[in-house]
């Protein structure tokens, strides 16, 4: 696991270029924020002034009236020092939320779109990981990182302008002071920084070992392994204990050095001062002021040096998310495409089609391969293990594009057509169904977005899942568990029937989904699927004997092509991988691979 200190650092500032089109829209308030930011600034720069004059100009006086007007002078700049703090801060922080929030939406409807040729080379823990800790790290530098930045220039040049104003002679004994403050505080700051990486390192070791056992809770008891993944446990949480003493430790030295060394400077300007004093070069209001400014160009200049860190990092994660940003989708929608007739019949014509898988170019996965299907037709596709069945399946759902050849459906060459529509027409149910963590209604729903609860539960009746369905304790609206864990196969496949019968597609494409199941929830799942088969062009990646008998042609497929077609009996007279695979599997009612 990966973690915010863990992200190397840009090469330049100038991904965070890409940050001014998520700023923009919101440029109202970031103009708020500066005028805020300005503004408390200022109140914050006036601070030391006026305990100059309440000094000076009220307790020199020795009248209480005078006092009590510089008192409430002080009183009135803190309170507006406050005030626009406080409004600086809320704006800063919402944009930086919002222009977060903004980007990951951005990144997350893009990612989505991107075809299956970007996820054979990238990790999805990766893209997640840009997703959350990549856009915290731009939330950090957008919202209070900027914060605390653009107030730090501020006072640091406005507090030196003052300091210079206020006594050259102790401004330029400052410059040489505050090096000697600020480089061993920076050098300390480093090394807590490693060993913060080094903490939440040992932490996110923890929690992928509780997060790897408690998924597979059951073969720990089942294995009698909790003995072992206790101490395990116990091992990876005394590490991260371990680690973090070392972290406290440092940070404490980090604590007794920046206390030490800031007011260590701050006496010995104040003896220099007031010596000043002393020899009448200077007022005690004076010094007092100056006091206040050196401690603000101390205080931001260490936030400064800390700030450069975190700005580099973000300038690298900006970079990373750009880089997913500008990954370009293989399957695109042409410039105009080409409209589907309105009225489906399901016809579809793979013309010549070979097609090699991006991560595997020398691997021809489908060759010459020439097949038509009728409207309405119902085709099964048999074959050894690496055939390219499933492949075909991938094809037709324009996943990839065939190197040569091309694929028809209703007469459109689907190269030609938005990849949008051409899915829309076909219905996927695979032989392992994908149920979202979230409720039945809305598992179901997927087929169909916007469909009303009745139709969503005449689907669930037509795929006989409404019978589980309401003995469920809230019905339809019962969540199913992360993975669908609270169903088991045969409920899964049901849903995913109801799905596809929800969508009431043309075309239909079945990875014959009762090969894993137990005889009484295959024939539910199979009267389900002949049901969802009516009327509709289907092709089958058949597993059992029955499904092959009812097709209306059989494909045989090897290598990726075309090794015969034909009915049941045809082929087992004249094929002979066919006729093995009939001898060895189906003769035995078992599956074909």
């Amino acid at each position: 696991m990966t973690d915010a200190t863990d992200r190397p650092k840009g090469e330049s500032l100038g991904p965070l270029r890409a940050l001014v089109p998520y700023v923009m829209p919101y440029r109202g308030t970031l103009y708020l924020a500066m005028a805020a930011l300005l503004l408390a600034s200022a109140a914050q720069l006036g601070l030391p002034v006026a305990i100059r004059f309440l000094i000076d100009g009220g307790m020199m006086a020795d009248d209480v009236s005078t006092i009590d007007r510089y008192f409430l002078g002080l009183f009135g700049v803190a309170m507006a020092f406050g005030i626009f703090s406080a409004f600086r801060f809320y704006l800063v922080t919402w944009l930086g939320e919002r222009v977060v929030a903004d980007i990951r939406k951005a990144v997350y409807a893009h990612v989505i779109r991107l075809d299956p040729t970007f996820f054979e080379v990238t990790k999805t823990g990766e893209v997640l990981s840009r997703l959350t800790t990549d856009t915290t790290l731009i939330q950090s530098i957008s919202g209070t990182g900027l914060s605390i930045t653009l107030r730090a220039s501020l006072n640091l040049i406005g507090a030196s302008i003052m300091l210079a104003v206020t006594s050259p002679r102790l401004m330029g004994m400052i410059l040489l002071l505050v090096p000697l403050v600020i480089v061993p505080i920076i050098l300390v700051g480093r090394r807590v920084r490693s060993l913060s990486k080094a903490s939440q390192d040992r932490i996110a070791d923890t929690s992928g070992l509780a997060g790897e056992t408690l998924n597979a809770i059951s073969t720990v008891q089942a294995f009698t392994l909790e003995k072992l993944q206790s101490e395990r446990f116990a091992d990876a949480v005394k590490l991260a204990f371990q680690t973090a003493v070392q972290r406290i430790r440092v940070r404490s030295l980090l604590t007794g050095i920046a206390i030490l060394f800031i007011f260590g400077a701050i006496t010995f300007v104040l003896w220099i001062g007031t010596h000043s004093v002393m020899r009448g070069e200077m007022t005690g209001g004076q010094l007092g002021q100056f006091l206040l400014y050196a401690i603000f160009v101390a205080t931001s200049a260490a936030a400064l040096s800390e700030m450069w860190g975190e700005v580099q990092r973000a300038a690298g994660a900006m970079e990373r998310l750009v880089e997913l940003l500008d990954s370009k989708p293989a399957i695109v929608a042409p410039s105009e495409p080409v409209a589907l007739p309105k009225v489906s019949e399901g016809r579809i014509h793979l013309h010549n089609i070979s097609f090699r898988y991006p991560s595997r170019p020398e691997t021809l996965a489908i060759s010459d391969f020439d097949l038509q299907v009728a409207s309405g037709e119902t085709l099964a596709i048999v074959g050894p293990s690496g055939a390219g069945k499933s492949t075909l399946f991938q094809l037709l759902l324009r996943f990839y594009d065939p190197e040569s050849g091309h694929i028809e459906i209703d007469g459109v060459d689907i190269s030609q057509a938005a990849p949008e529509a051409v899915r829309a027409r076909i219905g996927l149910v695979p032989q392992e169904t994908v149920i979202f963590g979230t409720t039945a209604k809305e598992n179901i729903g997927y087929g169909r977005p916007g469909a009303s609860d009745a139709e969503i539960a005449t689907a669930a009746e037509a795929a006989a899942a409404d019978v589980f369905i309401e003995q469920l304790p809230k019905s339809f609206d019962t969540f199913l568990g992360e993975r669908g864990t609270r169903l088991s196969g045969g409920q899964r496949q049901r849903i995913a029937i109801a799905r596809a019968i929800l969508k009431d597609p043309p075309i239909l494409l079945l990875d014959e989904a009762t090969s894993s199941l137990d005889a009484e929830s295959e024939r539910v799942v199979q009267e389900a699927l002949e049901l969802l088969m009516q009327g509709r062009t289907t092709i089958i990646i058949a597993h059992r004997l029955a499904t092959v008998l009812k097709a209306n042609r059989i494909v045989v497929m090897d290598h990726g092509r075309i090794v015969d077609i034909g009915t049941h009996d045809q082929l087992v007279q004249r094929d002979s991988l066919y006729a093995r695979l009939a001898e060895l599997q189906f003769g035995e009612g078992g599956l074909v691979t």
